[in-house]
Order: structure tokens, then C-alpha cells, then sequence
């Protein structure tokens, strides 16, 4: 049974019937409702929807919770599944789901599929995550749930008793959690670096000899400054690693915790990795864009005119020519490396690996 007929219950609605799930819709609007759901969807009242459902999907706003209350008598032993989501993290001092057990005190309430698109349900698990995170108090209730997640493609896990639903209403409303200090530390370094090559590029020549640079500022300068945060970025992803394990020599085992700044930055490793990876790919773009600028082409000009005043036949520099071909051929190397260890660092890849080839790879 599916209550409500909002997107993401009309989305339940047609993976359950294409999974081999016989549904039956309850709204408040049946016969207005019925046109939005598939035909092999049964859309009735509520009440005549939680008559012929053992399991029942709540997809609707906690602030209609209440409304349901009517149905009490009839909802006695059913199993809830709460698939709701709040608009702010911890909007409430209780979970929706714990707030939909204290309402109905008879039925078995379990948390699940908060975590899933009406998209993903639409297009199958073949896209988007595939997990379903589930959490109740009753063993039995939750692998019927993990059961019906399975048959639709997803993969249940299974998130322990009804304490747990807080944290997983929390889950969709957190923006790359595991990357706001990475990214922090990438713009830090960024102005750092950025702030430094200014006043070396820019500042001072104006300074000292009244030349305007001020054009180096969008390219070059930024150019300048990605791959110097791209190599102290990089040196912070494997630095940790010595410390911990200069910290496991000193103390003579490798069950002491480290220290919690240290702890949070093994943590943030892969995240560092991949940011570094990107200042990189950023710095290689930049590069190949130095020839297309306006300044470059003005000053090829210049240099092509000075040599035809000086009546000079050639100003080409044998050591200058071999240092740059061989400076750019390295740095694509060492792109092509840095990729490799991004693509290998992906969830997705690294779990095909063996810890072996994972090694030999870093």
C-alpha cells in the first residue's frame, strides 16, 4: 500500500508494480489521482488502501501525520515505512518516523528509502545509489522491508533500532559532509599562493619599473598558482601517513588511537587527493589556453619586430627549446599519474582492486 500522491509516492508506485508488486494507492482525490499512477495500480480512498495492505508506505509530510489518526482502528498490526525527509537537519527533537510510532502505537514503524530519489525509483537502481538505508525496532518488520527493497533492485542496509532514523533524515540534507575541510584547506592554500604570485608577477614590476601587468591576473597568475596547490595538496594526502606511522614506532604498537587532529586527517585523505587532481587538470587547461591569449599574440609581435630591427636571421636557443619540450612532456606524465591515482582513489573502482594492486598503484 502506498498513502499519498505526491512524485515521489506515484514513483514507489510504478517500481512496485514493475517489480511484481501488487499495489493499491490510497488518496483523498482517487478518481482526480488515478490518471497519475500506472494502470496496474489499484487507487482508492485511504481507508479501503490500508484495508488490503499488510505493508504500507507513508509518502506523505509529517504535518499530515495527524490526519491519519482516523485510521487507527484499521492500521492496527500493519507495518508503516516511513519514507519522509525534513527541510532542515534536526528540525525536530524526534525523528519523523519515531514521531509516527508515538501516533500509532499499534503498528510497526519502520524508517526506509528516505535516501532514494523519486528519480532513482523511476529509472531503477541501475542509477543514482542503490543503497536503501533501513532502521525499525522490530527484526521481523525490517527484513520484510529489506526483502521488498531487494526484489526492486536496491541493496537494504540494515542501519539498527529507531534511534538511527534521526541520523538518516539527517543524510540527504548534508552537503558534501566529508568535504568541507579539504575544500577549506584548497582555497587557503589557493589565496596563499595566489596572493604571493600577485605581488611577484604583478606588484612589484609595477613597483620597481611602472610596467602595467595587471592582464596576468585572470591566466597567468591563477595558472602560476593551481599547480603549486596542486603539489602541496598532494604532499598532504601521504604526509599523514609517515606521522601515524612514526606515532606507532614511538609508542611501540598499532592499537594506540592517534590524536583527533590527526585521526580526522586520514580521514579527509582521498578528498585532498581528488582536489589536487583537479588544481591539476585546471593548471593543464589553463596552459594549453597561454597561446590563445590576446598579450601572448601582441608580444610574439613585438619580438618578431625587434628581431627584424635588429636584422637578426634566428632567435632560436638550442638549451631554451629542449628545457621546455622536455618540462611539458614531464608534466603530462605526471598528469597522467595523478589521474590514474584519482580514477583508482573512486569508490567504484577501488573496491574491484585487491589491497595489492591498490599498492602498487599508489
Amino acid at each position: 500500500g502506498v498513502l499519498g500522491s505526491g512524485d515521489f509516492a506515484r514513483s514507489l508506485a510504478v517500481r512496485l508494480v514493475c517489480s511484481g508488486f501488487k499495489v493499491v494507492v490510497g488518496s483523498r482525490n482517487p478518481k482526480r489521482k488515478a490518471s497519475l499512477f500506472p494502470a496496474a495500480a489499484e487507487v482508492t480512498f485511504q481507508a479501503e488502501a490500508v484495508k488490503k495492505a499488510d505493508v504500507i508506505f507513508v509518502a506523505i509530510f509529517r504535518e499530515h501525520y495527524s490526519t491519519l489518526c482516523d485510521l487507527a482502528d484499521v492500521l492496527v498490526g500493519k507495518i508503516l515505512v516511513d519514507v519522509s525527509n525534513n527541510t532542515e537537519i534536526n528540525h525536530h527533537k524526534e525523528s519523523n518516523a519515531e514521531y509516527l510510532a508515538s501516533l500509532f502505537p499499534a503498528c510497526t514503524v519502520v524508517k526506509a528509502f528516505n535516501v532514494v530519489s523519486a528519480w532513482t525509483l523511476q529509472s531503477g537502481a541501475r542509477d543514482g545509489n542503490k543503497q536503501v538505508l533501513i532502521c525499525s525496532n522490530n527484526q521481523e518488520a525490517k527484513r520484510t522491508v529489506a526483502e521488498i527493497a531487494r526484489v526492486m533492485g536496491f541493496t537494504p542496509v540494515d542501519m539498527g533500532c529507531m534511534s538511527s532514523a534521526c541520523e538518516i533524515e539527517n543524510i540527504p540534507l548534508r552537503l558534501l559532509p566529508a568535504w568541507k575541510i579539504p575544500i577549506f584547506l584548497a582555497l587557503g592554500l589557493f589565496l596563499c599562493f595566489f596572493t604571493y604570485n600577485l605581488i611577484r608577477q604583478v606588484i612589484h614590476p609595477y613597483i620597481r619599473e611602472q610596467k602595467n601587468k595587471l592582464y596576468k591576473i585572470p591566466i597567468e597568475v591563477v595558472n602560476t598558482t593551481l599547480p603549486c596547490v596542486s603539489y602541496v595538496m598532494l604532499s598532504l594526502v601521504y604526509l599523514p601517513g609517515v606521522l601515524a606511522a612514526c606515532s606507532q614506532l614511538y609508542y611501540g604498537t598499532k592499537y594506540r588511537r592517534f590524536p583527533d587532529w590527526l585521526d580526522q586527517w586520514l580521514q579527509h585523505r582521498k578528498q585532498i587527493g581528488l582536489l589536487s587532481f583537479f588544481c591539476a587538470a585546471l593548471h593543464a587547461v589553463y596552459s594549453l589556453c597561454l597561446p590563445m591569449r590576446r598579450s601572448h599574440r601582441y608580444l610574439l609581435i613585438d619580438t618578431a619586430v625587434k628581431q627584424a630591427v635588429e636584422k637578426k636571421m634566428t632567435i632560436w636557443v638550442e638549451e631554451e627549446v629542449w628545457r621546455m619540450e622536455i618540462y611539458i612532456s614531464v608534466g603530462i606524465i605526471a598528469l597522467g599519474l595523478l589521474s590514474l591515482l584519482a580514477i583508482t582513489s573512486l569508490p567504484s573502482i577501488a573496491n574491484s582492486l585487491n589491497w595489492r594492486e591498490f599498492s602498487f598503484i599508489q
